[in-house]
């Protein structure tokens, strides 16, 4: 493990020498976007479709490598980045937003919208038009293009409103009907969070509703999600018999550790710090019932009781996930668990925060990096014994996002705290 004055320089050259290189390679420089459509090695390209999600997570990213760069916490040139964000952000503007203001959620490489499940539509999952949001906020926060807040901003009313009115789907994930999701104001609360600070920035008028938003997302899921051991339920139900299924009793520990990462954030744009210790103890839980103390790292999904998911069979596919991938080990609560845990620390000086930081940061490390330095990146799907596994989890594709966003947000906080290189 790294002393802390050096997480700075492991990070930037992880960054450099392991990440960006493979994901320079995925880049679309005809269309704009990236490729995603590996096999879990990352050495064939199965498909050059475009998962709108990844479309605009990318746009994310390398918006915000590009103003990391211009604010000197990265060492590297931003308008390369910036460049390639802006012809992402052209093409999801000119192929993403489907005629009715949703977002198509599977696009060829041209852009044409394609149907991911036959018959189902275009717009099938909300999270896409998230993650377009994120696309735009990031691209205008890193360019100051006032179109790109206008587009953020007009797509967000719009998820706002559908999901209100319950007018929204989730694949790959599907709710049944009368269940909430943690998923869904978890995925409101980093949206709203990553516009706030974008209008904070530019002293936009919405500046303080979207404050008031953030706040209301990070209640609802510390007042209704998060139960007072530190549990947080990715699925409730308006029926008590459901209570005993495996959907309502399941817990997804890289989802809760992910969120609270959102939420200590939240609590220093807001000024919230109650809600900084009910964070923790959901961080502590999650690490309790959901690291493998056989293999190490983080079980996928566990009962709320801790083990294997249990309870009665609901006979639904996202059940069905939960039971069949429940003790793999992802590349994604691990970059998750880095941040968040390092976050906590830092704010609040907790020793149990760090120790965790080190033993997630020691797993991630020696499991996921891909053995093969001329290929890059991470081997991302790996069995419960971390051995690598060519198979399917939730989109077909091998995602930038995660890694690559613990990684940057890493590297702004140690800059944030006057850690040197």
């Amino acid at each position: 493990m790294c002393a802390t004055q050096d997480l700075r320089t492991f990070y930037e050259e992880h960054l450099r020498t392991v990440l960006l290189p493979f994901w320079q390679r995925a880049v679309d420089p005809r269309h704009g976007g990236v490729y995603t459509c590996f096999n879990n090695d990352g050495t064939v390209l199965i498909s050059r479709d475009k998962y709108t999600w990844s479309q605009g997570r990318f746009a994310w990213l390398w918006s915000t490598i590009a103003r990391l760069a211009q604010d000197g916490v990265l060492s590297m040139p931003a308008e390369p980045f910036l460049a390639q964000a802006g012809r992402t952000v052209a093409f999801l503007r000119r192929h993403a937003i489907l005629p009715n203001g949703n977002c198509a959620y599977l696009l060829a490489e041209n852009g044409v919208p394609k149907e991911a499940i036959q018959g189902a539509g275009h717009d099938i999952s909300f999270y896409a038009d998230c993650f377009v949001i994120l696309g735009f906020a990031g691209y205008a926060r890193a360019s100051g293009d006032e179109a790109a807040v206008e587009d953020a901003l007009r797509l967000y009313d719009h998820v706002v409103e559908r999901v209100q009115a319950g007018e929204f789907r989730t694949e790959p994930y599907p709710i049944p009907p009368g269940m909430r999701a943690h998923a869904v104001p978890m995925i409101l609360l980093n949206v709203t969070q990553e516009l706030l600070d974008l209008l904070m920035a530019m002293g936009h008028s919405r500046t303080r509703e979207m404050r008031d938003r953030l706040v209301e997302y990070a209640e609802d899921i510390l007042a209704t999600f998060m139960q007072p051991d530190g549990r947080v339920k990715e699925i409730l139900s308006d029926r008590t018999e459901d209570d005993n299924t495996v959907l309502c009793r399941h817990l997804n520990p890289g989802h809760t550790i992910e969120d609270m990462g959102f939420v200590l954030r939240a609590a220093g744009q807001t000024g919230r710090s109650d809600w900084i210790a009910p964070a923790l103890r959901a961080i502590r839980k999650a690490f309790e019932l959901g690291w493998d103390d056989d293999h190490g790292g983080l079980l996928r999904f566990v009962d709320m009781d801790g083990g294997s998911p249990r309870g009665r069979r609901y006979g639904d596919r996202y059940e069905q996930l939960i039971l069949d991938t429940w003790d793999m080990k992802l590349w994604w609560p691990h970059a998750e668990a880095l941040y968040a845990t390092l976050l906590a620390h830092q704010m609040t000086g907790a020793e149990d925060m760090r120790h965790l930081y080190d033993q997630v940061h020691v797993y991630t490390f020696q499991t996921f990096p891909n053995p093969e330095q001329k290929v890059g990146e991470w081997v991302q799907i790996r069995d419960r014994s971390g051995r690598p596994v060519d198979t399917v989890v939730a989109l077909p594709v091998k995602d930038p996002f995660h890694i690559l966003r613990s990684v940057l947000l890493i590297l702004e906080r140690l800059v944030e705290e006057g850690i040197p290189r």
